[in-house]
């Protein structure tokens, strides 16, 4: 693992990159973070996912790898991006292009996924039309935002708690909607008796509707797996 540093602009990001050895280039997959910013939860992702010949990167969309301390400041960061997707468009962006252009990367196999706030983030990039190949949103936000859903053209994968107060039914069936709207290639996942954050072990408040699940855990991990292996075959 190396840090990571590109620019949105006059904005620092602070990622963390995992680039296995290979004499042929590989793909490359983002991996967003959580309400609370980059943390060790995505960089053991982002290491699991590179031992698989994936060049990983856990990127940062608050900049300066800044971390909440508090739901009242991971709300507050989170705030700007949510209200104007055009400004979480610009430095989702900004991460796409810096892993494209390491000569480590196949530029045509590319994908996204996140966790929470971060499936949101990986949903956008498909929002925007990029040409990558997979999208995938992990118990994430799935409402649409103020900017315009061009043609998808991105794979989607949606992995989603039944029991996630995050996401009402109907979202739900509001983003199925916008899915098929946008002819997009999508599949939804939905584990039964889970909730939001499912598939990280430290979640167990149940009362605010974040809990871990084991067999949603695993379950979905397979789901990734089949799924990267589609985009990026």
């Amino acid at each position: 693992m190396s840090e990571f540093i590109y620019f949105d602009q006059d904005q620092k990001c602070i990622g963390d990159i995992f680039v296995p050895k290979s004499d042929q280039p590989l793909p490359g997959l983002l991996i967003a973070h959580t309400w609370k910013g980059k943390s060790q939860f995505e960089i053991d992702k982002a290491s699991a996912l590179s031992k698989r010949g994936i060049v990983t990167l856990a990127i940062d969309i608050y900049g300066n790898g800044v971390l909440g301390n508090s739901a009242e400041e991971n709300a507050a960061m989170m705030e700007p991006f949510v209200k104007d997707r055009n400004i979480f468009r610009n430095r989702l962006n900004a991460a796409l292009n810096a892993l494209k252009e390491l000569a480590e990367v196949d530029k045509n196999k590319i994908a996204i996924m996140g966790y929470c706030f971060g499936g949101m983030a990986a949903l956008e990039l498909a929002r925007s039309g990029k040409n990558i190949q997979g999208a995938i949103s992990i118990h994430g936000l799935l409402d649409q935002g103020n900017a315009e859903t061009n043609a998808i053209n991105a794979k989607v994968l949606a992995l989603h708690g039944s029991l996630d107060p995050m996401v009402p039914i109907e979202t739900l069936n509001a983003f199925k909607q916008e899915m098929h709207d946008a002819n997009a290639d999508w599949q939804l996942h939905e584990y039964g008796n889970a909730m939001h954050a499912f598939t990280n072990e430290l979640a167990d408040a149940p009362e605010l509707g974040t809990l871990y699940n084991k067999d949603a855990d695993k379950r979905s991990a397979k789901a990734i797996n089949n799924f990267l292996d589609e985009v990026f075959s």
